[in-house]
């Protein structure tokens, strides 16, 4: 059920055990309703997609993701009760962690996932960033985090931006503003996808299009335990 795409092949040559995936549309679940709804749709194929990524009983985290710009480390970090019934960080759009084992989510429907990868140290990081997480630069403010909590030197991340809503479907170019972000902050090895989720309905979902009657994409990014 995941996707390891071709736009993901930068993350996947960062670091010899850093893995990266994407679910897109998953047809067959009926969606037509508000977030929770169809959150709870789609949690027995997430979950499917998180164990073939991760591994039967893989350790998951999601940020509950309130369009803002802060950052959680993990493993470590408080959780609650989501509407799907699943646990998420709260008021976090961005999660990190050099830690083995952890499988870092991140959902989108019109608003970008941007991959995080050290080459040198390893750590990891998944965002979730639309024009709000963008206005507030919450790309810069997880490479601060990783700096201060895992030595992270932006000039050896690797990131990638996946699909988003993007001109003419939407009149906020922020896809753009998030290329301007990485290049300001010294990263070094920075794509994007190119993809425009208002596009192409059987491939993605999108909330702008489908007037917030819609389900959510899933990225994901692991680090494997050492050999």
């Amino acid at each position: 059920m995941t996707e390891d795409l071709s736009f993901l092949a930068p993350i996947r040559q960062a670091h010899p055990r850093v893995r990266a995936a994407w679910v897109g549309r998953i047809s067959g679940v009926d969606t037509d309703g508000d977030r929770d709804l169809a959150m709870r749709a789609l949690r027995p194929c997430h979950e499917r997609a998180v164990s073939d990524f991760g591994g039967p009983g893989a350790v998951w985290w999601r940020a509950e993701q309130v369009h803002g710009n802060e950052i959680a480390v993990v493993p470590g970090a408080d959780t609650m009760g989501a509407p799907d019934g699943l646990p998420v960080v709260p008021g976090v759009d961005g999660l990190v962690t050099n830690a083995s084992g952890v499988v870092l989510a991140i959902y989108v429907a019109d608003c970008g996932a941007i991959w995080l990868a050290d080459r040198k140290t390893g750590a990891i990081g998944l965002l979730h960033s639309g024009k709000k997480g963008t206005e507030g630069d919450i790309l810069g403010r997880a490479l601060d985090r990783m700096a201060a909590e895992f030595g992270t030197d932006p000039a050896d991340v690797t990131a990638v931006l996946g699909p988003c809503i993007r001109p003419p479907h939407y009149e906020v170019d922020f896809a753009a503003r998030i290329a301007d972000q990485a290049k300001h902050a010294g990263i070094s090895d920075f794509s994007d996808c190119g993809e425009d989720t208002a596009s192409d309905l059987s491939r993605f979902y999108s909330y702008r299009l489908e007037q917030g009657k819609t389900g959510r994409m899933m990225a994901l990014i692991t680090k494997d335990p050492p050999p």
